[in-house]
């Protein structure tokens, strides 16, 4: 699908300038002054609005199970939520259980996320510590792209971890 928005006033983290912005296939292909519209490409009027890039949310808890209970927002509802605020990217909690394999726990929250109707990422949080744990965070960096670790200092006898 080819998007024309016309005539707003983009906002970009180095200035905010009266543009047109031309996307195709949910890629932002051009911004400037009077952009030739492509043949069959919807026009949205922008003119008088901001026209800004969608927002990170780097904390949220989907379906997440705690400490007997789970988060009221699955992946769909969470996420179909945080567009309608603006929020295009979301970046959930991994938790797994105290000895619990990280891959495994990974694998899980990927099988909920499958319904997500907004873009998302995932932190692992290392429960435990063992050589298992060292050699699991390698093989996510590497071969899934997780690039975000927590380790909690609070949930004692839960997710703390105290080694």
């Amino acid at each position: 699908m080819t998007l024309m928005i016309r005539g707003g006033t983009v906002v970009t983290a180095e200035t905010s300038v009266r543009a047109d912005v031309l996307c195709d296939g949910g890629l932002i292909k051009a911004i400037g002054a009077d952009l030739e519209v492509p043949s069959g490409a919807t026009v949205v009027d922008a003119g008088g609005l901001l026209v800004m890039p969608g927002g990170i949310d780097p904390h949220t808890h989907m379906e997440l199970p705690f400490m007997g209970t789970v988060a009221s927002e699955d992946f769909y509802t969470g996420t179909a939520a945080a567009l309608g605020g603006g929020t295009t990217t979301i970046i959930d909690f991994v938790i797994p259980g105290a000895g619990a394999s990280l891959l495994d726990a990974y694998r899980t929250w990927r099988g909920w996320a499958e319904k997500a109707a907004a873009d998302y990422s995932f932190h692992v949080a290392v429960t435990w510590w063992s050589d298992q744990v060292r050699e699991e965070m390698g093989v996510l960096a590497r071969e899934h792209g997780v690039n975000s670790f927590k380790h909690f200092m609070a949930y004692k006898g839960a997710i703390m971890v105290d080694v």
